[in-house]
């Protein structure tokens, strides 16, 4: 078992170490939520207040070209694509993740719906995160399409002729478990149908291919690894080959291919900034492009592969201490040992319980202690909720983990996670 001196000793020697120096993580956290929220970089308060004071405050309209407002979207897309395997001017960041997955999944069904009329399925995962349920629910009742829910493995044998769209997303926000991007894309177009990915839980914690998976469409979050702040705007990629076939369908005017033409019809602009809709939210892009910037650091200590090298090295510690020191406490472990299978967060199980969930508790215990991780429930079938640990390897270190651990072994050993505070939910889990 690996000591507390061990880790220490490890992080002295992390070559990715002095990221963590680019990040406002309050003193006594170990913040294990960064796969729901990421830590806020430094850089972000004066970044705020340069767009506030100075952009808006003294520059006034003349910023979205004095200071470059107009062309975020691009700008900060094309910082993103080498994080995700996308080409230069193939991806925009803009709305949410919703809003973005209502506009790829609309265009896929159109494109779908011209070239094989036939097919009227949308096959996804039972566990996909609700949101991207309910935008592929309400589409697929308004233009009477079928939405078809499988367990992850019966999906490849689930594309038959009548599916026209896989929409997955690449992590799975309750395991952790992470599909083989490539081997699905093929699959699904060797059965005639498209594939739209979500990339919330992986763009910024993992490498990804989207173009050596030939993906045809990808949604992805800026506020979990990309650091952009509470509700900062999501990302959309287009594979070029199908950018200019159909409109999306909120055609606003920034989507527009004049949008200051100021005319009554709509021509859509070319590639993918047609998928921007409305004026573009300037703060919430500034805020993410100081998260972006700390990728820029990173690239030169290694890039997605050393981070990525090192969140299976922090997933893989958190793994064996919680095993080896929290044994017959009644954890098990929902996230996939394999590394190819697995993202960069760690999921264990409890037992739900009738009266409540202890779960909950525990977790809800770890948080008053600084340990900063989340709970989500039962998911109706298997009656296990989950204890949820995001490792973000920008700014998480062995000693965190190893800390972490001993918090959860004293909560379950003292039963702090019974008393009465621990056991009141708030709105938000």
């Amino acid at each position: 078992m690996m000591t507390l001196h061990e880790c220490q000793a490890r992080d002295a020697n992390d070559p990715l170490r002095s990221l963590k120096d680019l990040f406002a993580i309050p003193q006594g956290v170990i913040y294990l939520d960064g796969n729901s929220l990421g830590a806020m970089p430094k850089a972000a308060p004066a970044r705020a207040a340069e767009v506030v004071s100075q952009e808006w405050g003294q520059d006034l309209i003349r910023s979205w070209n004095t200071a470059g407002w107009f062309n975020l979207p691009q700008r900060l897309g094309n910082q993103i694509a080498p994080l995700i395997g996308a080409g230069v001017d193939e991806v925009v960041v803009t709305d949410s993740t919703s809003i973005n997955l209502y506009k790829v999944l609309s265009a896929a069904l159109n494109i779908a719906a011209h070239d094989a009329p036939q097919r009227r399925q949308v096959l996804s995962e039972r566990s996909n995160f609700p949101t991207d349920l309910y935008i592929a629910q309400g589409l697929c009742k308004e233009r009477g399409y079928t939405l078809t829910l499988v367990e992850p493995q019966d999906i490849a044998a689930s594309l038959t002729s009548e599916v026209s769209v896989l929409m997955l997303t690449h992590v799975n926000y309750r395991t952790g478990a992470m599909h083989d991007m490539q081997a699905l894309t093929a699959a699904a177009h060797a059965a005639g149908a498209l594939t739209v990915w979500d990339l919330a839980h992986s763009a910024g914690a993992l490498p990804v291919d989207l173009t050596g998976a030939h993906a045809d469409f990808s949604i992805g979050c800026g506020y979990k690894y990309l650091n952009g702040g509470p509700g900062a705007p999501a990302f959309v990629w287009v594979n070029p080959r199908h950018a200019d076939r159909f409109w999306q369908p909120l055609s606003g005017w920034w989507g527009h291919a004049a949008p200051f033409a100021f005319t009554p019809d709509y021509r859509p602009a070319s590639g993918i900034t047609r998928y921007l809709c409305g004026t573009q939210p300037v703060v919430s892009l500034s805020l993410l492009e100081c998260g972006l910037a700390v990728f820029s650091a990173a690239e030169k200590l290694g890039g997605m592969g050393a981070l990525r090298a090192k969140s299976l090295a922090l997933t893989d510690l958190f793994i064996a201490l919680v095993e080896q020191r929290c044994a017959g406490y009644g954890l098990g472990l929902a996230t996939p040992r394999q590394h190819n299978q697995r993202g960069s967060q760690v999921c264990l199980t409890r037992a739900s319980r009738a009266e409540g969930s202890s779960a909950f508790s525990i977790v809800q215990a770890l948080i008053a202690r600084g340990v900063i991780g989340d709970f989500r429930g039962g998911d109706g079938s298997q009656h296990l909720d989950i204890l949820r640990f995001g490792f973000a390897p920008l700014y998480i270190g062995f000693a965190d983990v190893w800390n972490a651990v001993e918090h959860l072994l004293q909560v379950l050993q003292s039963d702090e996670w019974k008393q009465a505070q621990f056991n009141q939910k708030n709105a938000v889990t």
